[in-house]
This record gives C-alpha cells, sequence and structure tokens, in this order.
C-alpha cells in the first residue's frame, strides 16, 4: 500500500471539510508511517496534536481513510518526526489570511475581542427553561469578578449558549467602558497555545489572555482528554480569578461528565456557578418566533406561528431554520402565505413522534436499574421501585407524550394526579441533580 499517496487523498478531502486555520495547525507535518493488520498508524509531530486530533477529528479522519481503504480496521495515531520535502512553505501574507475568520464573518465579529454584536439581551428570550442562567449573567454584568466566578453554562446545542455568554460581553463591554473582553471556542485556546510551544512563544501567550478582564470560552466539553491544555487553562483560571476577574464557560454537557477532566478543574469549575438551559417550553418557543418576525419586519397569522411553535419542540436553532424557510417562501411569493402551504414547507422539519410499547419502556428502565419488571406494577413503597416508577412515568409524559391518565391505567391503576406528580418531581430534580440528567440520557439511548 502506498502510504504517503494515500494520506495525500485523504488530507484532500479533510482540507474541504475543516476551516484553512485548522487544517494549517493540526494537519500540518502529518503523515501514514505505516499499516499492520488493517491498523493505520498515523505519525503526527507532537502529544498536543496526537491529543486534539484523537479528541476532535477522530471520526473525520478514520471515515477519509475507510472511504479510501477499505481493509482499515482501525486508526492509532504515533508521535513521530514527520518529513516535509517538497510541502511549500506559507508566505507571511498566506499565514496572516489563513488565521484570520472568513471574509463574511468580517461583516459581524469584533476583530479584537471576537463578540458578534447581534448577541445581546434585547432579542434573548427568558423563559423556564433559562431563566436562572439569565438571572445569574445579569448579576455578573452588574459586577464582574465578584459574583459566580467562574459561570458555567451547559445545555444541549442550539439551545442559545453562545447568545447568552456573548451578550454578557457586550453588556459588559458598554456598561464597563474600562474592562477588556475577550471571547473564543476552546478550539482557538488550543490552537493558540500550541502555535506558541512551536514559535518558542509560550510567553506571549499567556501575556495574552491574562490581559483580559472578562475571558469567555465556548465548548469547553472538548479539553477533557488533554492534559497539556488543561494544565494551562488551570493556571489561566487562577490567575483570572485570583484578580478578581470573570470567567465564563460554556459546555454540552455537565463538567462531572467530561471525559477525564481533571479533578482540580472540576473543583473550580464547581466554586462558581454551574447552571443548565434546557429545551424551550411551547411559550418560549411563541415568544421567541414573535421577536424574530419583529426584527424581520414580517407578519404571520397567527395560527401559523402558534402552529410552528407546537411542532418544532427541538431546539431553537431548529426553530429558528423553520422560520426562515417560511419568511423566504413570504417575501418569495410577496403575498399572504396559508397554514398548509406552511405545513408543506416544514414538515421535514419536524421529528417524527417516537412509538414505543409502555411495556417496552417499562423493560428498559427496569433493565437500566436491575429490577424485576413485574415490580412497577406492585404496590409497595420501596424507594428503588418508587423511583424507577417515577422515571418510567416521566418518560412516557416528556418522551411520548403518553397522556397522565393513560400511564397511571397501564401501571398499576394509579391515579393520574400521582403521574402529575411523579412528573414534575423528575422534572425538578433534574435542575440541580446532574447525576439524574445523565441516567435519562443513558436510558434515553436504550430507546434507539
Amino acid at each position: 500500500m502506498d502510504t504517503k499517496q494515500l494520506w495525500k487523498n485523504c488530507l484532500v478531502e479533510i482540507e474541504a471539510g475543516v476551516s484553512k486555520a485548522n487544517f494549517s495547525t493540526w494537519f500540518k507535518n502529518t503523515s501514514i508511517l505505516k499499516e499492520e493488520m488493517g491498523i493505520v498508524y498515523v505519525g503526527v509531530p507532537n502529544e498536543f496534536v496526537r491529543d486534539w486530533l484523537k479528541n476532535k477529528y477522530h471520526k473525520l479522519i478514520t471515515k477519509t481513510i475507510a472511504d479510501t481503504y477499505e481493509n482499515m480496521r482501525a486508526v492509532e495515531y504515533i508521535i513521530a518526526k514527520i518529513e516535509t520535502e517538497g510541502r511549500e512553505t506559507l508566505s507571511e501574507t498566506e499565514e496572516t489570511f489563513i488565521n484570520k475568520e472568513l471574509p463574511l464573518r468580517d461583516l459581524y465579529i469584533n476583530q479584537e475581542d471576537n463578540l458578534n454584536p447581534r448577541y445581546h439581551f434585547d432579542s434573548f428570550i427568558v423563559g423556564s427553561f433559562n431563566e436562572l442562567a439569565y438571572a445569574a449573567a445579569q448579576a455578573i454584568i452588574e459586577s464582574p469578578g465578584t459574583k459566580y466566578n467562574p459561570f458555567f453554562v451547559y445545555g444541549g446545542t442550539g439551545l442559545g449558549k453562545t447568545h447568552l455568554i456573548q451578550a454578557v460581553g457586550n453588556s459588559i463591554k458598554q456598561k464597563h467602558l474600562n474592562k477588556k473582553v475577550h471571547y473564543m471556542t476552546l478550539e482557538k485556546f488550543a490552537t493558540d497555545f500550541v502555535s506558541s510551544l512551536q514559535s518558542n512563544k509560550a510567553n506571549s501567550f499567556k501575556e495574552k489572555y491574562r490581559k483580559y478582564d472578562l475571558l469567555i470560552i465556548d465548548d469547553i466539553q472538548f479539553i477533557g482528554k488533554m492534559e497539556k491544555i488543561q494544565e494551562e487553562l488551570f493556571h489561566t483560571f487562577n490567575t483570572f480569578h485570583e484578580n478578581n476577574k470573570q470567567i465564563i464557560f460554556s459546555s454540552d454537557k455537565h463538567p462531572n461528565y467530561i471525559p477525564e477532566l481533571a479533578d482540580r478543574l472540576k473543583s473550580r469549575f464547581a466554586a462558581g456557578m454551574i447552571v443548565d438551559i434546557q429545551k424551550p417550553e411551547y411559550e418560549s418557543r411563541l415568544a421567541i418566533l414573535k421577536v424574530k418576525l419583529r426584527e424581520f419586519n414580517v407578519s404571520l397569522d397567527a395560527k401559523i406561528v402558534e402552529y410552528v411553535a407546537e411542532t418544532i419542540a427541538g431546539n431553537i436553532r431548529e426553530l429558528e431554520g423553520s422560520l426562515n424557510t417560511i419568511i423566504c417562501q413570504y417575501r418569495l411569493k410577496n403575498k399572504f402565505i396559508t397554514l398548509d402551504e406552511v405545513k408543506n414547507l416544514i414538515k421535514n422539519n419536524i421529528r417524527p413522534k417516537k412509538n414505543i410499547a409502555i411495556k417496552d419502556v417499562v423493560k428498559i428502565v427496569c433493565s437500566h436499574y436491575d429490577l424485576e419488571e413485574s415490580s412497577i406494577y406492585e404496590k409497595t413503597r420501596r424507594k428503588e421501585i418508587v423511583n424507577a416508577r417515577q422515571m418510567v412515568m416521566y418518560l412516557l409524559r416528556e418522551d411520548f407524550n403518553v397522556s397522565y391518565p393513560m400511564i397511571g391505567q397501564k401501571l398499576g391503576g394509579k391515579d393520574h394526579t400521582t403521574v402529575i406528580h411523579s412528573y414534575l418531581k423528575i422534572k425538578s430534580d433534574l435542575k440541580n441533580n446532574p447525576q439524574l440528567l445523565q441516567e435519562i440520557e443513558t436510558i434515553r439511548t436504550l430507546f434507539r
């Protein structure tokens, strides 16, 4: 097998799927060293690149190699000195270009602090799904560095985490004119750190980030297995905290569930405030749509807006995407749009309702908790059974929209008020119990 040609072909595909800056930083000086028994060994220049490729780009690399080399079984990474003969050196102008944001982003992003001015609280809808995060954000704006430091926001994709944390940055810029603010993703932090080591400018890196009064780092969940990046973040964090400078993080999961995150970082995160953002309920989805319509200066029939809010029950990004489709059609036709037309437009955006038998939910939950299925239907106050039964009731209502009376009837003839109590108890506990949230997510994977 010609490993050089294989990797050359793979790099062409990989380059098309990542930004120029990231491709240059993480894939420069890499190669396929060898292939043994279906295992492809990719050579990398140092441990930072190895860790980043394993954690951020492993799926992309594996898929790309597999598409080209059908006998591939696995990919491993080895630190090795890579020959760079025949590779062109980028000119200073080209280096500057690849480290810039895309031209379209230049229209919106402040190049000094990386904040997007479109993210502000005037367009941020507050509901039960994010009210705690919003309240904490307002307290931070009033007195940055003294309350909820660090501030750690987590939740699923498309729920408004980036909007919230950037709105904090923009608000502090306006309220505290002397404060220096900077927003970045963890990937940018790691890229800058690796580049500083490669160019022997580690001190410049430290000085660059520690001069700010507010540092916002997005997507911190990728730091889990990167020991050196964790160490540098730990020292940066300590410097900020000791000097009463505010630091904000966002993640798609609670820090306790970031794989291989150092205990000392978990402890630092927990010392401030950790808060989650959940999926918006119907009333919040409706309010979000109305705000967006005002921004676009578009008026739609109330039934259309209510239909979209009711049917697009995923995240905010999906909701806005559906609305954008409707507005585009509205402007294209330049006339009134009907509810039937809207239903046809967004039919592919609506997630199909999950269909599953109640007994199957009972079976899955009981299997998770190692209980007999029959115990769920029994009249008993044993704590482990009561907890499992409440979990069944919650999932049947939340995920499968089964009516309260039907749930009670099928689970041993329970009164519907008992079911409502169980549902609300689990929903309330989820706000303060990340372990319970992790249990539910684990159980949900068994439904797929």
